[in-house]
């Protein structure tokens, strides 16, 4: 294992594995309406100076690093609080989902932290801009475990250099940017796999 994952690419494997490798296998990328306003918003987000409100400074475009994951990213912002408390926090476009897939980025981001500075990571937040509100998250030891699975899941599809088939519902296609270079339906009307196998089993 010799390349970095940007910590960006584990949203889009939790997300969709194929969607992953398309962009970060293939080097596939073409902006829509929602990449643009995700864009717009971390641009703002990271103009913004660092500054101090009383027992917390805020510091952001925080580049992280990890060594022991072969991770790396920026980070939007980091809240550092006078007992040496670090809470990430992540800005996204949309709003909050029941899925993990925001969460498992800003786990990332809490084992760079740590790894960086020697510390524990408890929680972190996401702010969705669309609802102008902010999540708190836990870094549980599930999220943990599932950060790290996804952390392992990529740098495997990076080295077998290999593109997986459409794997996740089909709703989550639509609002994609790639579904043109994808076109999951193709693959959704390929039944050969399945008539082969019902072949065998009569």
């Amino acid at each position: 294992m010799d390349e970095f994952l940007p910590i960006s690419a584990l949203q889009h494997y939790a997300y969709c594995p194929r969607q992953f490798a398309l962009i970060h296998v293939e080097r596939a990328w073409v902006e829509n309406r929602y990449t643009a306003e995700g864009r717009i918003l971390h641009d703002r987000v990271d103009s913004g100076d660092a500054e101090q409100r009383k027992e917390v400074r805020f510091e952001r475009s925080v580049m992280l690093r990890s060594v022991q994951y072969y991770l790396t990213g920026k980070l939007d912002l980091v809240e550092v609080y006078s007992n040496n408390c670090y809470i990430p926090v992540e800005y996204k476009r949309g709003k909050p989902k029941l899925q993990d897939w925001d969460r498992i980025q800003v786990c990332a981001q809490a084992l760079c932290i740590e790894e960086m500075r020697s510390t524990q990571v408890s929680e972190g937040a996401i702010w969705y801009w669309e609802v102008r509100r902010r999540e708190t998250v836990a870094l549980t030891n599930d999220l943990r475990e599932s950060t790290i699975s996804a952390i392992n899941a990529c740098h495997w599809l990076i080295e077998g250099g290999e593109t997986p088939r459409p794997a996740v519902p089909e709703s989550r296609c639509k609002a994609c940017s790639l579904r043109d270079l994808c076109r999951p339906e193709r693959f959704r009307r390929d039944r050969s796999a399945s008539y082969a196998r019902n072949l065998f089993e009569l």
